[in-house]
């Protein structure tokens, strides 16, 4: 059976539109809400749903993702809770997912056991933001995939012999990081992305997917026109924050991720 991603990506070539992805953390604001979420964005437009795993000690993300694994901590969201709301996503929902972590939480689980369950689970793909392809290579333990697809980061400061070393082991898509530094919304795009996105293409025929920064329809069309996918996850998770537990939550998020999406199938 094919992978949900590739599948995915498949399908957005055939129609020759951008895909949009969403980045949201497990958990926030509850592990019971973290699955309502996810299939109401499937239903405004969402096509692959990067879920992260809540993490105490995070590096590469802002303020707003670093309070939403507090809050998702707080609300008792532990990686075994993790895979139950993919589990429970998957019994309304073929939404393709990325797990989105660090290798801390995912080495306490256990690494084979993880990939394994998450495989099980229903998860399609793995982004790990602190484990590089050459480190990978060199532990045995971290061979076998189950089938989940490796997601790759490139960043602004990758050079091109590295971009090339990073694509040869990526899987599903690249994620271009469009800017240094750590998460969050921005007033204005990168000047970069063009360029960075032409120069990664000539490494992979992979789908290359924009994200850091981008908040806006504005924005995300733009991106759109330059990439694969369009990635937008802070602005999203600012929106759950503001709406908590409050009744509405999954139609606020919709409301608000819509638009983003439209955008950038428009793009």
């Amino acid at each position: 059976m094919p992978n949900r991603i590739d599948s995915r990506f498949q399908t957005l070539r055939e129609s020759r539109t951008a895909g949009f992805i969403a980045y949201i953390t497990a958990g926030d604001p509850s592990p019971e809400a973290t699955a309502s979420l996810a299939v109401a964005m499937e239903a405004a437009g969402v096509d692959i749903l990067e879920l992260g795993i809540p993490f105490s000690d995070p590096l590469a993300d802002g303020a707003t993702i670093q309070a939403a694994a507090g809050r998702a901590i707080a609300a008792g969201t532990s990686v075994s809770v993790v895979l139950e709301i993919v589990r429970q996503i998957r019994k309304s929902s073929e939404l393709p997912i990325v797990l989105f972590t660090y290798l801390n939480p995912v080495y306490v689980y256990g690494y084979e056991r993880f990939i394994k369950d998450a495989s099980s689970a229903g998860a399609d793909g793995l982004l790990i933001l602190d484990l590089p392809p050459d480190e990978e290579s060199r532990n045995a333990e971290l061979a076998g995939s189950h089938g989940l697809l490796s997601i790759r980061l490139i960043a602004p400061t990758t050079p091109p012999d590295r971009m090339e070393l990073i694509a040869k082991s990526a899987e599903g898509f690249i994620y271009y990081v469009s800017r240094e530094g750590v998460t969050g919304e921005q007033a204005s795009l990168s000047q970069s992305i063009s360029s960075q996105v032409s120069e990664i293409r000539k490494h992979t025929s992979l789908p290359i997917a924009v994200g850091f920064g981008i908040s806006t329809p504005e924005q995300a069309r733009e991106v759109a026109r330059q990439a694969d996918a369009v990635v937008v996850g802070s602005a999203i998770v600012r929106q759950i924050a503001e709406a908590g537990n409050a009744p509405g939550l999954a139609e606020k998020i919709t409301s608000f991720t819509r638009p983003l999406a439209d955008a950038v199938k428009a793009g």
